[in-house]
């Protein structure tokens, strides 16, 4: 059973978050062979604030 936890940002629209599990499903499929009704996708959003990269606490502001 294939799961996926993808972790973003906060702000995506409900329709964002539909295509984004729509395209990792299809790709788990394309790619695997696995069957999509096994697939689970788990989408956790994080505070911009609480992001950091390259070493960095993010500052807050949606990039």
């Amino acid at each position: 059973m294939p799961y996926i936890n993808l972790q973003i940002t906060r702000g995506a629209t409900r329709q964002q978050k539909a295509q984004l599990v729509k395209e990792f499903t299809e790709s788990l499929v394309r790619v695997l062979g696995k069957k999509p009704e096994h697939t689970h996708i788990v989408i956790q959003e994080i505070e911009h604030s609480d992001w950091g990269f390259a070493g960095e606490l993010s500052d807050g502001e949606q990039a």
